[in-house]
């Protein structure tokens, strides 16, 4: 069995296509018998997931911080909650508890989740897949960008990339199962 961790927005008012890709995830991670390791909020995405995956019989592990207890409206129904002192402490956790990263769209702090769990894996502390959900290409811009820092040498390509692209959730899932993917944007 594996642990998904998903990055996502915990905003609310967001555009229904978004909503219904963090339904479908966690409906998704649930019929894998995989486990959700995510922020903790019940609003936003995050809530969506959340309890679309527990709404299929899938375990949910939520990690937050004290500060964000209130803030992001903690969901006090996570099998496992595990509330942090900093953010530093709630990402260390979320990567020992994760198989794998799925980021779907989000602000500043989805972003620097995924941010981190790439340059962590480019220095060589995990090998963990990292997928990027590119519902709608919300995330085109950000891997139109990642090619300007190849090509202006500020990342180097190595043989294998340290993320994937995938345009729905049954390819990200298969990404983050390692398994087959066709049909899938890889950068």
């Amino acid at each position: 069995m594996k642990n998904i961790c998903v990055y996502c927005s915990a905003s609310n008012g967001l555009a229904k296509k978004y909503i219904d890709e963090a339904v479908k995830l966690g409906e998704a991670i649930a019929k894998h018998g995989a486990t959700l390791v995510y922020g903790g909020g019940k609003v936003g995405l995050m809530g969506k997931v959340a309890f679309s995956a527990q709404a299929h019989g899938a375990k949910v592990i939520g990690v937050i911080p004290e500060r964000l207890v209130e803030r992001e409206a903690v969901h006090r129904g996570c099998d496992e909650l595990i509330i942090t002192k900093t953010m530093r402490e709630r990402k260390a956790i979320m990567d020992e508890k994760s198989d794998a990263f799925i980021a779907l769209a989000g602000g500043f702090g989805t972003l620097d989740e995924v941010m981190e769990a790439i340059t962590i894996r480019q220095l060589g502390f995990h090998q963990k897949p990292i997928i990027f959900l590119n519902t709608d290409g919300f995330y085109n811009s950000l891997l139109e960008f990642f090619e300007q820092l190849y090509a202006q040498g500020f990342a180097k390509r190595r043989e294998h990339c340290p993320y994937q692209v995938a345009e729905s959730v049954e390819h990200a899932l298969a990404f983050a199962f390692g398994t087959n993917a066709t049909h899938v944007q890889h950068t």
